[in-house]
């Protein structure tokens, strides 16, 4: 908890000190990790040469793989669907006709029809960390590809979280969960502006004149008690906590969270996803977070990950994708223009699935059940070779032929855009022992 002078306290040297009064706590993973703590842990890092940036779209709830990305027009009737497919800018290549805007960008976008490995479970774990959140649940857990990132590659800017979170707290939670730092600790779970972190941002009423009159207070104590420690130690921990309040007092985040300083025409293009039909337990369809997604990346952030809609679609699955995939292709198309336009895209990973696919078979209420069988995803930017779509189901869209790809390397993919080589990287676990990031390889026809 960033600190400044407060009430009275008395030190082993018998001199009086002022302790601090806490404001502007940031909230990192709900832990009560300091943003001064998360500063000391990054400074045990290294920084990469170039920003090279994953923006993580999870489709809550799973969506329907046959009713977006493949559609069965052979299917019977009983599977087919109600939606056609149309051409996209790639020959031979078609997607749903709810994704016109999108099919106009395929040739910069990728498909992958055939994603295995997926678990019937309602959260986010595998699609943040390429993991089951059983696995090393004694250790804390297996890191998501943000938190990994910015423990090993560090913060591109000081004054802009490396991972930050943007998922809408949902009625089920784990619909809302931004990605998990598992055992690395809380100084690397994802910052979350949406939450109480926000708040603390706003400086609990102290204005900034204000916090640099107390600044120029800390200083003086500062340079007192860095007199009476020989070691060195106070200076060290009075850096942190220096650079901690640089971020408090920052503009470049606040600003990049702030919308009303963006160019109102970018603004309308992106939409705002309203009205939040289906939302029910889930994420509202906010398509305002791609495009403060792209202003994070752009302050700085490697890792932004947020959830959108809630595509858990046990009835009406048709009117929902009507609803959510009418949205979805405004915001998205807008997301890889605006990146392609500031000349972001090839550094920029755009990354769109769900936890798993959905059931072949229409039941009786119009719905499509959960299929961990395949699943779907669609990415863009990143310097990928794009332009295809990779994998196929079989007609009744049950299981994958041809190419299944593995959702973990799909995670691999990710890390290896970012810079970080899967084949050699590890992380050094509570046990001391080195893990690997994920067990599969980046997808060959992609990188």
């Amino acid at each position: 908890m960033l600190t400044i002078l407060g009430g009275n306290q008395r030190f082993c040297d018998g001199v009086s000190r002022r302790s601090f009064l806490k404001i502007g706590g940031l909230s990192f993973g709900g832990a009560g990790f300091s943003l001064a703590d998360l500063m000391r842990a990054e400074a045990t890092t290294g920084r990469a040469q170039r920003h090279k940036a994953v923006i993580n779209v999870f489709l809550a709830g799973g969506p329907p793989h046959q009713d977006m990305w493949e559609i069965k027009s052979d299917a019977p009737s009983e599977i087919r669907g109600e939606f056609r497919p149309i051409p996209t800018s790639v020959s031979g290549i078609q997607i749903c006709e709810v994704f016109s805007k999108l099919a106009s960008l395929m040739h910069k976008s990728v498909v992958i029809r055939s994603v295995v490995g997926c678990r019937d479970r309602h959260d986010s774990y595998q699609c943040m960390s390429g993991w089951l959140n059983d696995d090393m649940k004694a250790l804390g857990g297996r890191p998501s590809v943000g938190s990994a990132a910015a423990k090993m590659l560090g913060s591109c800017d000081s004054s802009v979280p490396a991972y930050i979170g943007l998922a809408n707290r949902t009625q089920h939670v784990p619909w809302s969960d931004s990605g998990n730092a598992g055992f690395l600790g809380a100084a690397y779970s994802p910052f979350k502006p949406d939450g109480p972190g926000m708040e603390n941002m706003k400086l609990n009423g102290i204005s900034l004149e204000q916090l640099q009159n107390r600044k120029q207070l800390i200083g003086s104590l500062d340079r007192l008690r860095r007199d009476l420690d020989a070691r060195g130690v106070m200076e060290s921990m009075d850096a942190f906590g220096s650079k901690a309040l640089d971020v408090l007092t920052s503009s470049k985040l606040l600003d990049a969270l702030d919308l009303s300083k963006e160019d109102p025409k970018i603004v309308a293009r992106y939409g705002d996803g309203k009205p939040y039909n289906y939302q029910y337990d889930g994420a509202p369809t906010c398509n305002e977070h791609l495009l403060i997604a792209r202003r994070l990346v752009e302050a700085g952030a490697r890792c932004v990950s947020l959830s959108y809609g809630r595509w858990d679609s046990h009835g009406q699955n048709f009117a929902l994708v009507r609803d959510h995939g009418g949205k979805l292709d405004q915001c998205l198309s807008a997301l890889v223009e605006d990146l392609d336009q500031r000349g972001m895209l090839d550094d920029v990973t755009v990354v769109v699935w769900g936890e798993f696919g959905r059931t072949p078979k229409i039941n009786n209420g119009a719905g499509r059940d959960h299929w961990s069988n395949v699943s779907c995803a669609w990415l863009a930017g990143g310097g990928m070779r794009v332009g295809q779509a990779i994998g196929s189901t079989n007609r009744l869209g049950e299981f994958a032929v041809g190419r299944p790809v593995h959702l973990q390397e799909i995670i691999a993919t990710l890390y290896h855009n970012l810079g970080i080589d899967v084949g050699t990287a590890t992380i050094i676990d509570p046990s001391g022992r080195p893990q690997r990031l994920v067990e599969q390889s980046p997808i060959s026809e992609l990188v």
